[in-house]
């Protein structure tokens, strides 16, 4: 498959995630809308949380078995991924912890300006930030999306290729909204260009992945990168799961949770149905 179709399966597969980016802009007479839509990125995140560690467990499983009951295999291989697996979700956890303590301190930094373009993230404001980190989780886990692409259609596997494509981008539309719901029912809509790099942040790595995956097979990256995005969404959950507590919405907290539950799944079906 040349370059050009494996560039546009990745742009397809990522580029579904600015659909949901305008709820970012809903004003602060959305606050019951801002906190549905907090309950339902809880939903979906739950579901990423789910599909992302058991990917990643799957390969460790894997070694284990080959050593334990197969005996086809030493137990080097199962150590090595097990560490992996373990030290990714420690980092992905603990980095956000330690970077969101650090932002937080020293507000807008000389180095969060230079990273965001001069602030065009905002980095300063609770709300912004949690937006940013969600987007950081997301994009990891697109990451290792990319690579299933990339390597499925560099084995020649297009029809496989084209059906991850579609459950993919069926799951960035319903990410997309969730980067942005900590933005919507603030006092002044999000600017334009905020919402455009998160989406990038959030997208973007989908396509990287894509690419590298075309021309690299490589299990452990994989399993590196689906570690850092189950570690950084378990901090990202503790803190929405914060905000949902702050609103106290009753009935409809648990309501949107369920939601984005069964939204993850859904898309879910799609990939599921061709067997993978």
């Amino acid at each position: 498959m040349n370059t050009g179709t494996v560039i546009v399966m990745g742009i397809i597969a990522g580029g579904t995630i600015f659909i949901g980016l305008p709820v970012g802009r809903l004003g602060a007479r959305a606050s019951g809308m801002r906190a549905m839509l907090n309950a339902i990125t809880i939903g979906v995140l739950l579901f990423l949380l789910w599909d992302v560690l058991g990917h990643a467990v799957e390969p460790v499983e894997g070694a284990l078995t080959a050593a334990s009951v197969g005996h086809t295999a030493s137990w080097w291989p199962f150590v090595g991924l097990a560490a992996l697996l373990f030290v990714g979700v420690s980092v992905g956890l603990l980095g956000l912890v330690a970077y969101d303590r650090w932002i937080s301190r020293h507000g807008r930094s000389s180095a969060g300006s230079e990273a965001t373009g001069g602030g065009v993230l905002r980095l300063h404001e609770p709300a912004s930030r949690l937006a940013f980190l969600i987007a950081v989780g997301i994009g990891l886990h697109n990451f290792a999306e990319g690579l299933a692409v990339g390597q499925s259609a560099a084995g020649g596997e297009l029809q496989l290729a084209v059906v991850l494509v579609v459950g993919f981008a069926l799951h960035n539309a319903t990410e997309g909204f969730g980067i942005t719901a900590p933005l919507a029912g603030s006092s002044r809509p999000a600017p334009w260009a905020q919402l455009a790099l998160l989406g990038v942040i959030g997208g973007g790595p989908t396509l990287v992945g894509t690419l590298l995956g075309s021309v690299v097979v490589n299990d452990a990256l994989a399993l590196v990168f689906l570690a850092l995005a189950a570690g950084s969404i378990i901090y990202v959950l503790v803190q929405l799961i914060g905000v949902a507590l702050k609103l106290d919405r009753g009935l409809a907290l648990y309501v949107g949770i369920v939601i984005g539950l069964f939204a993850g799944l859904a898309t879910d079906f799609v990939v599921t149905a061709a067997g993978v």
